[in-house]
């Protein structure tokens, strides 16, 4: 449900925007205002499901979600739709590190690689159906039914949670760290936010630029408080891990420019190339066809080339896919468009399975937990981030092109590609013995 609902809105974009009365660039904030709320109430979960049990927090995140997806439906304008995204991610945040930190318990080193693996499919099949679906229900129905198919899936997905989730009570009384909360959410906070206001149609320099500050500062007491704390909200021992700590720099930024593609490829097949929603949504099918395509040699690939060479030449081939992107068009054939997109989508799948085995492959079991928080933080945040370095991106393009065009796309396209270049050098700085305990490769 979660990883649905990041990618079903976007072909809705443009019938939501006037049905609510807004524009599509405009409206995107209703992902990001989800996708933040996920990684601020992240920093929290570790702590919940110590305190309450994982099956008690899982059980309660699914029918806060449902519920949330039923609000959304009744949305009658942009802030209430945005208030109902902020809830549904209440609900969303903690189902993401309850889950993994089951998994990651419970799972010798040898077997880290294929669980990360197995751990992803879920997430690569989701968005498989979400924007062919999310364009058919916009064009054929109405883009309230996006939401109200949760509903079903969030009954059946909270009875599943309570046979099979393990109760997880670990008898642990620690007290809740509220100051490291606020300092971290603020962080968290100020960087989604200063992306939003820099990527709307009228940027707000002077608010964003506030909010940069405030953000940093936020962030450089929270890491004195972590740091200091005897009973910190996330212990900070997995950044003394170096392969940990570059994954948590290098990988989310690119994670972060992988992210633009779902939200920026709708946009162009229906503002550039004047697609209606459903062939748009049906278009970056090929994107996750991709994703699902390649799974299967996966861990073979990086069994016989390491992480370190894999993650560099899979940030060289998504800067040649988004090189690839800024130069189709409407006459452009067909069968060339669905390559672009398909190894698009096959580098994103191997570098998100990448990054998500070698956070943990040489981080000792007992930071697991916090390990996994962090990890989860940093994903969500550099996906939410994303979202408003995309619309940055075309918004900045828009202004010097005269609009959001087929050539403002071209131009942010050609703009993420160069941004992936700089962080496939950056990916060099990884040792090149890296994970090798988990993947195997000489």
């Amino acid at each position: 449900m979660e990883f649905l609902d990041g990618t079903i809105i976007a072909p809705a974009l443009p019938q939501m925007a006037v049905s609510l009365g807004s524009t599509a660039v405009d409206l995107h904030v209703g992902i990001s205002a989800y996708l933040l709320t996920v990684a601020v109430m992240i920093l929290p979960g570790g702590w919940a499901a110590e305190r309450f049990g994982a099956r008690t927090v899982f059980a309660a995140a699914i029918v806060i979600f449902t519920a949330a997806s039923g609000l959304c439906a009744l949305a009658g304008s942009p802030a209430t739709f945005v208030l109902a995204r902020v809830l549904q991610g209440v609900g969303g945040a903690m189902m993401v590190p309850v889950g993994r930190l089951v998994v990651l318990r419970g799972t010798e080193k040898a077997g880290l690689m294929r669980a990360i693996a197995l751990l992803t499919w879920p997430g690569l099949t989701a968005p498989l159906i979400g924007p062919p679906l999310g364009g058919f229900i916009a064009e054929h129905l109405n883009w309230r039914y996006i939401f109200l198919v949760n509903l079903p899936l969030g009954v059946a997905a909270f009875g599943l949670a309570l046979w099979l989730t393990p109760a997880g009570v670990s008898g642990v009384r620690r007290r809740f760290d509220t100051l490291g909360f606020v300092l971290a959410g603020t962080a968290c906070l100020c960087a989604e936010l200063s992306m939003d206001l820099l990527g709307q149609e009228q940027p707000a320099w002077g608010a964003a630029g506030l909010l940069i500050a405030v953000g940093v500062a936020s962030g450089i007491g929270a890491r004195r408080h972590l740091l200091r704390s005897t009973a910190p909200l996330i212990h900070p021992g997995p950044w003394r891990v170096e392969t940990f700590r570059l994954v948590m720099l290098v990988g989310t930024s690119m994670r972060g420019i992988i992210s633009t593609l779902p939200f920026l490829l709708p946009l162009l097949f229906q503002l550039g190339f004047g697609y209606d929603p459903f062939h748009a949504g049906a278009l970056v099918l090929a994107l996750f066809a991709g994703n699902i395509g390649i799974k299967p040699a996966t861990s073979a690939i990086l069994r016989r080339f390491g992480f370190r060479t894999v993650l560099v030449g899979n940030a060289l081939v998504q800067a040649g896919a988004m090189f690839g992107l800024a130069a189709i068009g409407p006459g452009t054939r067909l069968a060339l468009i669905l390559l672009v997109l398909a190894v698009a989508g096959a580098s994103r799948s191997m570098q998100f399975t990448a990054l998500g085995t070698l956070a943990f492959a040489d981080v000792p079991q007992g930071d697991m937990a916090p390990a996994n928080t962090w990890f989860s933080v940093s994903f969500q945040l550099g996906t939410g981030i994303g979202v408003g370095v995309g619309a940055l991106f075309l918004q900045a393009a828009g202004g010097v092109l005269g609009g959001p065009g087929l050539a403002a796309f071209h131009a942010a396209f050609f703009g993420l590609g160069a941004s992936m270049l700089g962080l496939a050098g950056a990916a060099l700085m990884m040792p090149r013995g890296a994970g090798a305990a988990v993947s195997g490769s000489r």
